[in-house]
């Protein structure tokens, strides 16, 4: 492969397009993969709505699974150790960390370090090596990516399902939360970081899992798939004192949970959350990625129930090691594959569209078919997101 399309954000707002870059050859450290699906996140789409402050253009895409291509000298492991050659399916880790800043080595918290790469987020399209995003035919790896090779009998629909929840809910779920077996707890919002937060509870032994979001259609996705015992649907029931009651009446002695898990991203579901949590519970702030502005809140409610307040910040190589790894587990458990509708790479502000519109739970463009098989599935794409939204208005 010596040249390759890629999905390039120019403006703000407008829709993106696809053009092509070279592919370079991989320096020492580096690779070259080729990708077969890359997931679009709901961070791609407040990175197109001008959210956050980033280089253009760029290549989007932070989510991605394909196969090693090329590999520059040096690099002969993965991130595991484990052997890594030309044809091996992995996934990469979407940041680097600078590895000598105050955050990576003092304070031993490498998601916060300030310098980070980030593929498809702050690698600019017209400076080398171009290919820096996950929405292209192929990606240049950086030396210092970590990157993994997945484990026998997962395949590139169970490892792109979850995409970068998978190891965001890893980190603020497991590490941060600490969620032990017995806790009950709410999640609140449905989309991926909301089901991959509600999944890695059930992993981690919770009694019982209420999902407090919608639309309906992902709420009726969840319920298919296992994820969630109770499934509070926003949009019918729109009072958040209505919503509070229901979500007491589903917790042991009406006490509230153990653990709340705002995936939401939204400022008001901050408040409503720290009273959906029982006396001595838990909150951790896990979806507000981007600034969506300030909220009311009343610190009271901290000292009258002795809350613990957390929050979480994205994920370091070890909380996507864990994601890995647990692979197995999440598959053999749920449908992962359910979570998916594939769009090809032709129809990325299609993909963006349903994605800000809630109407698919996680839109994945299907980067290694030809533009001409990519075409034959663009029927079934439509129809598979026309049936999830007829759900929803039915519901």
């Amino acid at each position: 492969m010596t040249e390759a399309r890629g999905v390039v954000l120019r403006e703000f707002g407008q829709p993106v397009t696809v053009e092509t870059a070279p592919v370079p050859e991989p320096g020492p450290g580096a690779a070259i993969a080729r990708v077969e699906l890359a997931g679009v996140c709901g961070t791609d789409v407040h990175l197109h709505h001008g959210h956050l402050a980033i280089p253009l253009p760029l290549i989007l895409g932070h989510e991605g699974v394909g196969r090693i291509a090329r590999l520059g000298e040096g690099l002969t492991t993965d991130f595991s150790g484990n052997p890594l050659r030309v044809g091996d399916a992995v996934v990469w880790s979407s940041n680097i960390p600078c590895g000598r800043c105050h955050w990576c080595v003092i304070a031993g918290e490498r998601t916060l370090c300030e310098t980070r790469k980030v593929y498809g987020v702050n690698q600019p399209f017209d400076q080398f090596p171009h290919l820096s995003g996950g929405w292209a035919d192929a990606i240049y790896l950086q030396p210092g990516s970590a990157i993994f090779r997945l484990p026998d009998g997962i395949t590139a629909e169970h490892a792109i399902a979850l995409g970068c929840a998978g190891p965001t809910a890893m980190h603020g779920v497991i590490d941060v939360a600490g969620i032990t077996a017995g806790d009950t707890v709410v999640v609140q919002g449905s989309g991926p970081v909301g089901i991959a937060s509600a999944m890695y509870a059930h992993l981690a032994g919770a009694s019982r899992v209420i999902i407090v979001g919608g639309p309906a259609g992902r709420l009726d996705l969840a319920r298919e798939i296992g994820v969630g015992d109770a499934h509070i649907d926003i949009f019918a029931f729109p009072d958040p004192a209505e919503r509070l009651r229901l979500v007491l009446d589903a917790t042991p002695g009406r006490r509230g949970a153990d653990v709340v898990l705002e995936c939401a991203g939204v400022p008001e579901a901050v408040a409503e959350g720290w009273e959906m949590a029982r006396r001595g519970g838990t909150f951790l702030a896990l979806g507000q990625y981007t600034d969506r502005g300030t909220t009311p809140l009343n610190p009271h409610v901290i000292t009258r129930k002795q809350l613990r307040i957390v929050g979480s910040w994205g994920f370091a190589e070890k909380h996507y090691l864990g994601h890995v790894e647990a692979l197995p587990r999440l598959a053999e458990r749920f449908d992962l594959t359910r979570l998916i509708t594939r769009y090809p790479l032709e129809s990325a502000n299609d993909a963006l569209a349903d994605m800000a519109a809630g109407r698919v739970m996680k839109p994945v463009l299907d980067v290694s078919r030809g533009v001409e098989e990519s075409r034959s599935r663009e029927e079934e794409t439509a129809s598979r997101r026309d049936g999830q939204s007829a759900r929803t208005t039915e519901a």
